[in-house]
């Protein structure tokens, strides 16, 4: 009897949840491809107390990828291993760029709310209209 396992997934989990034998069957694999991608340091489970390996959805999608790059497109393991190297070191430095987004936003802000001379304190701004009249005269110099 075969029974089918899927996983629905909205945005892939990190939690390192699925033994070898599951893992290798939602990723269309044999167990022994998995351990062999483990050695190679393409894929890298968690490891449970007895010391067996545990999977996480994002592992499962990554053994798929790896899968696709080695038989669909003829990758060899070194190359899909650099592959998977550089497309991690993508997505750090895209996360990084948002940081610097949102620090270059903040100070944005924080600098307009320094050039505004209302947000000062040395001005404040009246709610109503005055109609005082201000009369300024300069002081004369000693001796004119």
């Amino acid at each position: 009897m075969h029974e089918e396992i899927s996983i629905s997934v909205e945005q892939s989990s990190d939690a390192k949840v699925l033994i070898i034998s599951v893992a290798a069957r939602l990723a269309g694999m044999h167990p022994q491809t998995l351990r062999q991608y483990d050695r190679l340091g393409l894929v890298q489970p968690g490891r449970a107390g007895g010391g067996g390996r545990r999977y996480s959805e994002r592992d499962v999608a990554l053994l798929r990828e790896v899968q696709k790059l080695s038989q669909e497109e003829g990758v060899n393991l070194a190359g899909i291993k650099r592959i998977i190297g550089l497309e991690q070191l993508v997505g750090d430095l895209q996360e990084r760029v948002r940081e610097l987004e949102h620090e270059l936003s903040d100070a944005y802000a924080r600098l307009a709310q320094l050039e505004n001379p209302y947000n000062r304190g040395d001005l404040v701004r009246q709610e109503r209209p005055s109609t005082a009249l201000v009369v300024w005269r300069p002081r004369r110099a000693p001796g004119r």
